[in-house]
């Protein structure tokens, strides 16, 4: 038989039909003699593939590697329309299909399981079993993968049965403990399953297990609690992957779970302090996304500052003290809530770091929020700073801090100086008792003019804050 329709169109070398199942040039291809002969090529594919579908799959996946561009449709790809025709062209037998993409290690067979998954869950669940019961652990790796692609879509009862019981062939098999993890998330997503499977996946996940992520337990939070968050306790201090952790623990946390989550992520940042970094990032990245994030975020937030303030500050055993966890955290926090952020994430940023102000006193605390506030250009970071101040000034150690701090910046942000000086121009008995040595020095350095003479320190009654 003579070669199928044009060159360019061909699969590439060594990728070719066999010759019993090659069509003739020219007619009979479905298309009128003088139109695009790429797509009469195509059409005898698909006829063949009728046809003849257990000869020709294999081939067309073969396919997957050519991404020439068809002349009549320059968007698609010998490839592209390879995929097409094995998913139109599914009937009469997709369980045939399934095993043939499950033959072939190329992403575009991995493509049309993925999208066959989602329109038609049912089959993948039977071939999942399967692959399940299979004795070539590739087939069971595949099953554990495949499952997991195909239970977000799973809506009937008897097909979540059927990756459970897929799950429970993998776990009893002791050879297979890489795809436990895998299996256990499946049967903790089943809530006909979760109860008898939920100890066995939560001490998976407590060790690190890297195939238990920490969005398979957010189904069991709502029925199991207390367990998943000693869990995911256990997780932050001593798994890898804190971060991913605490960003699927926030995310799922709600109003009615708040302060128990506001427990663990305190407790783990007391015992592993740069675990404050990753709380702040995520805070950062969730409050620019909107009233959504801040509705979610304000019962918990609001507990881990409430509930992470200084309660005995002149103990060096306390866990609390500036050496200690919360004090990292704070100081993480504000850092946050000090920066502007984005215009709808400015009004909660204030109101969160109204609430910590409230209750502050760790000097270093208040020297990162002052630091992280000054390159803003907010109209209220005259009175933020003001406020951080009367905060400091109440102890020697936070005025050399205040100090140290106002002098720093007017020398290393760029228009702090000449804001500076225009504050304590406008208003100098209010900065009067606040104002050190080395914040003058900078005011002094500023251009003749600038500002006028600061009165010396007088003594201020407390001012509540």
């Amino acid at each position: 038989a003579s070669a199928p329709g044009p060159r360019r169109v061909r699969p590439r070398a060594g990728v070719r039909l066999p010759a019993d199942v090659r069509f003739p040039q020219g007619t009979g291809t479905g298309a009128a003699a003088d139109g695009p002969r790429p797509l009469r090529y195509l059409d005898a594919v698909a006829r063949l593939l009728v046809a003849e579908p257990a000869t020709v799959r294999p081939h067309l996946t073969r396919w997957f590697d050519d991404e020439r561009p068809l002349p009549a449709a320059p968007h698609a790809t010998v490839a592209t329309a390879a995929q097409a025709l094995l998913y139109a062209h599914r009937d009469p037998d997709p369980d045939a299909l399934i095993e043939t993409l499950a033959d072939c290690p190329h992403p575009r067979a991995a493509e049309l399981l993925t999208a066959l998954a989602e329109e038609e869950p049912a089959l993948l669940c039977r071939a999942v079993v399967r692959w399940a019961h299979d004795e070539r652990p590739d087939r069971r790796a595949t099953a554990v993968a495949q499952a997991l692609r195909t239970v977000p879509h799973v809506r009937a009862d008897s097909d979540r049965a059927l990756l459970s019981g897929a799950a429970r062939a993998v776990l009893a098999r002791p050879a297979d403990t890489a795809l436990h993890g895998g299996a256990l998330t499946l049967l903790v997503a089943d809530p006909a399953t979760r109860a008898r499977h939920l100890p066995q996946a939560l001490r998976h996940f407590a060790a690190g297990d890297a195939h238990l992520p920490p969005d398979a337990l957010t189904p069991a939070l709502a029925t199991h609690p207390e367990a998943v968050l000693a869990a995911f306790g256990e997780r932050l201090r001593h798994g890898p992957g804190a971060a991913e952790a605490l960003r699927t623990l926030a995310d799922a946390t709600t109003p009615g779970l708040a302060r128990r989550v506001a427990a663990v992520v305190r407790d783990a940042v007391t015992r592993a302090p740069d675990t404050a970094a990753a709380v702040a990032a995520y805070v950062d990245r969730r409050l620019d996304q909107g009233p959504g994030a801040r509705a979610m975020l304000f019962p918990l937030l609001t507990a881990l500052l409430e509930n992470s303030g200084p309660d005995c500050p002149d103990s060096p055993d306390c866990p609390d003290s500036p050496a200690g966890g919360p004090a990292a955290l704070r100081s993480a926090l504000g850092a946050v809530l000090a920066t502007p952020g984005s215009p709808a994430s400015r009004v909660p940023r204030r109101e969160l770091l109204d609430l910590l102000l409230t209750r502050e006193t760790d000097p270093g605390v208040l020297d990162t929020v002052l630091r992280a506030a000054a390159p803003g250009a907010e109209e209220d970071l005259r009175l933020l700073v003001h406020r951080v101040g009367l905060l400091l000034v109440r102890t020697p150690q936070g005025a050399a801090v205040f100090d140290r701090a106002l002098a720093e910046l007017g020398r290393e942000v760029p228009g702090f100086a000449a804001r500076l000086a225009g504050w304590l121009t406008g208003a100098p008995y209010d900065w009067a008792a606040l104002v050190g040595p080395g914040a003058r020095r900078t005011r002094e350095k500023q251009p003749a003019g600038a500002a006028a003479p600061v009165p010396p320190p007088t003594a201020v009654p407390p001012v509540p804050v």
